[in-house]
C-alpha cells in the first residue's frame, strides 16, 4: 500500500453504518424488495455478499487503493471566495467533480464492481441518464476486464451524446431506449428486463433507488463524500456547517454526503430536485415535493403520477435529474422533517450555472447547479453561514445545452 493510502485511510476506510433499513428493506415506510421470484435467489446472494465485505478488510484495502491512486480521492474541499461574498455567506464546494470520469459516481461503481468480481460476474448492465454513471460503470468494466452494457433513454443518448462516445470508447455497449419518453426511467426499465432475462449479468445500480439492497448499497459507496467533508470542512474551520447543499436526482450523491451529518441537528440539510418548468405544470421531477407512495421499479416509494395514479413522465433540463421516483431513505427523511427537498426550475439552474463559471473558474454539471441554485435560494434568508455545497460533477457534458440568460 503506497504513503498516501496510509496517510487517509481515516477518510477513505468505511465507517459503521447507521440507519439501516428493517430486515424487509424498509426505512419507515419506504423501500422493499418488489422483485419476480426468479430473481429472490440472486438478491439473496447480493444481500449476503454486500454484509459479508463489510468487515472485510482485503477487500477495502482493495477499494481504498483504487479510490486514492485511480478515482483520485480524497476529492477537495474548496473555499469558494468570490462566491462566498456574493451570497454574504462562507461557502465550501465538495469537489467530485474532479474524480476521475468527473463525478461522483465512479465511487460507487468501483465498490460493486469489486463485489459482481467476488461473486463471479463477467457481463454488467447498467442504466444511466445525464450518462456520467454511464461513463463510469464503463471505465470500472474495463478496468476490470468485463464486458459492459449500458441502457439509456433515447432523449438522453441524443441530449448526452458526449458521454455515449465516452462509454463507446471504453468498450461499453451503449442501447437506446426507444419505449416511453426516452429519458431515465425508460433506461431503468430496459435494464431492470434485461436483468431478468439474463441471470448471469450483475445489474450496477447507479442510485439509491431500487428492490433492497441496492439503496443500502449505493449509499454506502457514496458516504466517503461526506466521511471526507465532514473530516475536512473540521479540519478548516474547527465547526460543523450551518447547511450542507446537493442537488438530487435518485439521490446518491446528496445522500453520500448527507449521511455524516444526519445526527447533527443543527446542520441543516437542503437537497434541490428538478422542478423543470415549474410544479405547476406537467414538465418537472419535483418527487419529492409531489409525488405519492406506490411500488415503482421494485421498491415502495414516492412517485409521479397522472390522474390515474400511474406513473407520469418527468421532465428536467438535467438528464440526471429526469426520474419520476426517488431513493426511499430520502422519502422517508422527508416525511420526518430531516432533509429539506427545495424544487429548482430550468431557469433558476441556468443562473446557478452561469454564475458558479463567472464567479469561480469552474463549469458545473446541470444537475449539480439545482445544488447551487438551492444553496442561492436559502441563503438568501441566512447571511453570514458557513455551509458545504456538494459539487457532485463537471459540465462538459451539458455546455451545448446551455441557453444565454442575458
Amino acid at each position: 500500500m503506497t504513503t498516501k493510502t496510509q496517510n487517509i485511510n481515516t477518510q477513505i476506510l468505511p465507517k459503521p453504518i447507521k440507519y439501516l433499513p428493517d430486515e424487509q428493506g424498509f426505512f419507515g415506510n419506504y423501500g422493499g424488495q418488489f422483485i419476480p421470484p426468479e430473481l429472490k435467489p440472486k438478491f439473496e446472494q447480493l444481500t449476503e455478499q454486500f454484509f459479508s465485505i463489510l468487515d472485510d478488510q482485503q477487500f477495502h484495502q482493495e477499494l481504498t487503493d483504487l479510490l486514492v491512486n485511480y478515482v483520485g480521492r480524497p476529492s477537495p474541499l474548496y473555499f469558494a471566495k468570490r462566491l462566498s461574498e456574493y451570497l454574504g455567506s462562507k461557502i465550501y464546494l465538495k469537489r467530485e467533480d474532479l474524480n476521475h470520469t468527473g463525478a461522483h459516481k465512479i465511487n460507487n461503481t468501483i465498490g460493486q464492481i469489486l463485489m459482481a468480481r467476488r461473486m463471479g460476474y463477467h457481463e454488467i448492465i447498467a442504466e444511466t441518464g445525464a450518462g456520467q454513471h454511464g461513463v463510469a460503470t464503463a471505465t470500472a468494466a474495463a478496468l476490470m476486464g468485463m464486458d459492459c452494457k449500458i441502457f439509456m433513454g433515447r432523449k438522453d443518448y441524443e441530449r448526452q451524446f458526449l458521454n455515449v462516445k465516452r462509454m463507446e470508447m471504453l468498450g461499453a455497449q451503449v442501447i437506446a431506449v426507444e419505449q416511453g419518453t426516452g429519458s431515465l426511467k425508460d433506461a431503468v426499465d430496459a435494464a431492470l428486463g434485461y436483468f431478468v432475462q439474463n441471470p448471469k449479468s450483475y445489474y450496477l445500480i447507479g442510485s439509491v433507488v431500487g428492490p433492497h439492497p441496492y439503496p443500502t448499497i449505493v449509499r454506502y459507496f457514496q458516504s466517503v463524500i461526506g466521511s471526507e467533508a465532514r473530516q475536512q470542512i473540521l479540519a478548516k474551520e474547527n465547526r460543523l456547517p450551518d447547511f450542507v447543499f446537493a442537488p438530487i436526482g435518485g439521490g446518491s450523491n446528496s445522500i453520500g454526503i448527507f449521511s455524516a451529518f444526519l445526527d447533527d441537528k443543527q446542520v441543516k440539510l437542503v437537497a434541490g430536485e428538478g422542478a423543470g418548468l415549474g410544479l405547476d405544470s406537467q414538465q418537472n421531477a419535483a418527487t419529492l415535493n409531489l409525488g405519492k407512495p406506490m411500488i415503482f421499479q421494485g421498491m415502495k416509494t414516492l412517485t409521479l403520477t397522472d390522474q390515474d395514479g400511474n406513473p407520469r413522465p418527468s421532465y428536467s433540463i438535467a438528464a440526471g435529474l429526469d426520474y419520476p421516483g426517488i431513493g426511499p431513505e430520502h422519502a422517508h427523511l422527508r416525511d420526518i422533517g430531516r432533509v429539506k427537498y427545495l424544487a429548482i426550475t430550468d431557469k433558476q439552474a441556468l443562473k446557478a450555472f452561469r454564475l458558479l463559471a463567472r464567479m469561480e473558474g469552474i463549469i458545473p454539471a446541470m444537475e449539480s447547479a439545482h445544488g447551487l441554485a438551492a444553496a442561492i435560494e436559502t441563503l438568501k434568508d441566512h447571511k453570514q453561514s458557513l455551509a458545504i455545497i456538494n459539487l457532485s460533477g463537471r459540465g462538459d457534458k451539458d455546455v451545448e445545452r446551455t441557453i444565454p440568460m442575458d
